[in-house]
């Protein structure tokens, strides 16, 4: 038996009156990438924040790592690339990758390794000491994303991680993350791109705050007739009702 590595049970979340998630229900075992699929506004960047343990659900309870989060004890063990690049912008890359590997424990030898292979998979090796306010947004978004992996976390939450990269390097990435479960950590992906959502294991589909389905790529399509993911999201939303 696979074993469970994230338990999201009957959550729900308010902001004031408003309603963003209601009785969101989902399980994600090790090893596995785990898509969460929606158009802007379904809730998915609030769930993935209230999974990493930046935000605190209003009801029902999430546990990572068998524990309930929020937890301090766990972040070492997450890493967490939001959708809104949090970087020093008058720091150069380096600068910014040595403050994040410090912030993990990292050390000497181990800490200029791990920077340098980061930097290589998102290939911003040769802008290493450039400072981050000169980058594009697509650099930025690889920064974070190297950021993510330093410490090579069990648990990689992934917000929107491929947004304004070039179609060579996003397959690259999805290599590195598939090479990644498959030597045991477990991926949470949002995402509104459907080709992206067929790369993963299984997805749960959101739509207005609603979980609509849960399953594995093939298992949606075969229960909806549907001969891609978009087909059976718009069934599963309604579309085809």
């Amino acid at each position: 038996m696979t074993s469970l590595q994230i338990s999201v049970s009957d959550v729900c979340k308010s902001f004031g009156k408003q309603k963003v998630l209601s009785e969101i229900g989902v399980n994600v075992f090790k090893g596995e990438i785990f898509g969460l699929l929606g158009p802007s506004g379904a809730g998915k960047t609030t769930l993935v924040k209230m999974i990493a343990g930046i935000d605190t659900a209003t009801s029902g309870s999430i546990k990572v790592l068998d524990v309930v989060m929020p937890n301090l004890k766990v972040l070492n063990k997450v890493g967490f690339m939001a959708q809104s690049d949090a970087l020093y912008g008058e720091l150069t890359a380096l600068e910014n990758l040595d403050f994040f590997a410090t912030i993990y424990h990292l050390k000497g030898s181990i800490k200029k390794e791990r920077i340098r292979e980061v930097m290589e998979l998102v290939n911003l090796l040769d802008d290493i000491k450039k400072p981050v306010n000169q980058f594009s947004g697509g650099m930025k978004r690889r920064l974070s994303l190297g950021i993510s992996l330093l410490h090579q976390p069990e648990i990689l939450i992934l917000d929107e991680p491929t947004v304004g990269m070039d179609p060579v390097l996003r397959q690259s990435i999805w290599d590195e993350l598939k090479r990644l479960s498959r030597n045991g950590t477990t991926i949470i992906v949002t995402t509104h791109v459907m080709d992206e959502a067929e790369k993963c294991d299984r997805l749960a589909m959101l739509r207005n705050g609603r979980l609509i389905a849960t399953g594995s790529t093939e298992e949606l399509k075969k229960q909806t007739g549907s001969a891609t993911i978009e087909d059976a999201f718009l069934h599963f939303g309604g579309a085809n009702r």
